[in-house]
């Protein structure tokens, strides 16, 4: 048994015929009979008691509004959400013959509320007088409109005026001056760092080692090397190191167009290590003993990388044999044998090799000494048995040794950077604490390098 067959369930009460107040419109939605086909008249208030009367429904907007879509009111079992704008349902309509005053306040309120709709939120629906307004005006109704002298954006009358992110007094040149300024500075900003950043490329030069007579496999080839500790001693302060071979322009095998003044051109610096004795031939001078003739062919190839160096206006350091070579290069000359042609000097090379050892004397105005700031005792190694005799033209005695007076360095006084020393700096670390810190002088010699590379 339903709810209408039921006798105790409450049953509708008839419509009152009696105007609503505006509090029972705002309380209870008013209630409008069905809309029914034409000639049809409305169901009777009054029904059997066995028969349930649908009420009827309201033509409020907030009653019957429907759901738009997308929202959550539109699914089926979800809540009403009151903060959910809704749209009002269309209002009924009147039945043919009905006169416009015929029409009931409902059916007004509800037209109202669509035109309403139709209006951003919030927003009162436009009076007739202003639609018709903006339908006779030249502009469409959406253009913003401008006051009386105002440029619209874009026209010609705002594009003629100067922009306001420009200064007041701003004229074609001074843009143009700030302009230039600005592309000089980062022109000055990559450039600088090019100079400071990009690593330095430092060419040592070659030890030689020459077949020997009967032998087989690589003692009978001539080989090109260096030694390690040099390599890594250059290294250490964060540089690419490139040996320098020599060069056989006239080869049979293997002739090439490259020559050392190549190398001095494409790399920032040289350092001539040590190795076999300079033969007296390079320095005028006749060998007296046999075991003293040097190697003529490795002087050759470093007196053309030295003078190519040298006019490139590259820095150079010589170390032990290249110190020797230097003085040679300039014109000076050599003492063959220390003990020989120096009897009261104390030995510069014995069998312990780089653990023999003196101390040094730093003349007045040395450029050494002040690279090397102020050292108590300045111990260095000796491994040589030839020393600087007679110093080249334009040289200058930078170090002697305290026992004998025998030269250990010497500097190129017409040069950004050239200096010869007599010792082995790249052996002082392993040697002990004790030893001279040389890190100052490759530092100035890697400062030079990039200071003279372009």
């Amino acid at each position: 048994m339903t709810d209408a067959q039921d006798p105790k369930s409450p049953q509708p009460s008839p419509p009152s015929n009696k105007p609503e107040s505006d509090t029972s419109k705002s309380a209870t939605p008013p209630q409008t009979p069905p809309s029914t086909d034409a000639g049809t008249s409305p169901t009777p208030a009054s029904q059997g008691p066995s028969e349930y009367v649908e009420p009827p429904t309201t033509a409020m907007s907030h009653a019957t509004a429907k759901p738009v879509a997308g929202t959550a009111e539109a699914s089926g079992n979800m809540p009403a959400n009151p903060d959910t704008l809704t749209r009002p349902a269309p209002a009924p309509e009147a039945p043919p013959g009905a006169s416009a005053s015929a029409t009931s306040p409902s059916v007004q309120a509800s037209a109202a509320e669509v035109a309403a709709d139709r209006n951003p939120i919030g927003t009162p629906a436009p009076k007739p007088s202003e639609t018709a307004t903006a339908a006779g005006s030249d502009e469409p109704p959406h253009q913003p409109t401008f006051g009386p002298g105002a440029a619209r954006p874009g026209s010609p009358a705002s594009m003629g005026t100067q922009p306001s992110y420009l200064q007041a007094g701003d004229s074609p040149w001074s843009v143009l001056r700030r302009i230039t300024s600005a592309r000089f500075r980062a022109w000055y900003d990559r450039a600088g760092q090019r100079i400071t950043q990009r690593t330095l490329k430092i060419g040592i030069s070659a030890r030689i080692f020459h077949p020997e007579p009967g032998s087989k496999g690589l003692r009978s080839k001539t080989l090109q090397y260096l030694e390690e500790s040099i390599a890594h001693w250059v290294m250490s302060r964060d540089v690419l190191v490139f040996m320098i071979p020599t060069v056989d322009t006239q080869g049979l095998l293997h002739p090439s167009h490259i020559r050392l003044h190549d190398y001095a051109k494409h790399l920032d610096g040289l350092v001539l290590q040590g190795g076999a004795d300079v033969s007296p031939h390079s320095y005028s001078e006749v060998a007296t003993r046999h075991e003293w003739q040097g190697d003529r062919m490795r002087d050759m190839y470093e007196l053309e990388l030295l003078h190519e160096f040298v006019e490139q206006g590259k820095p150079i350091l010589g170390v032990c044999r290249g110190c020797q070579l230097i003085n040679v290069a300039f014109g000076g000359t050599l003492h063959q044998d220390i003990a020989t042609d120096l009897p009261d000097a104390i030995p510069h090379v014995t069998d312990t090799y780089e653990h023999n050892r003196h101390t040094l004397t730093f003349p007045e105005g040395s450029s050494l000494a002040q690279m090397l700031g102020p050292v108590d005792v300045p111990i260095v190694n000796s491994i040589h048995h030839q020393s600087v005799r007679t110093l080249g033209r334009d040289l200058s005695v930078e170090a002697v040794c305290s026992e004998d007076g025998v030269v250990e360095a010497i500097r190129y006084r017409k040069a950004p950077f050239v200096m010869g020393l007599q010792w082995h700096p790249e052996f002082h670390r392993a040697g002990g604490p004790e030893y001279l810190d040389c890190t100052p002088v490759l530092d100035n010699f890697l400062r030079a390098a990039r200071e003279t590379r372009f």
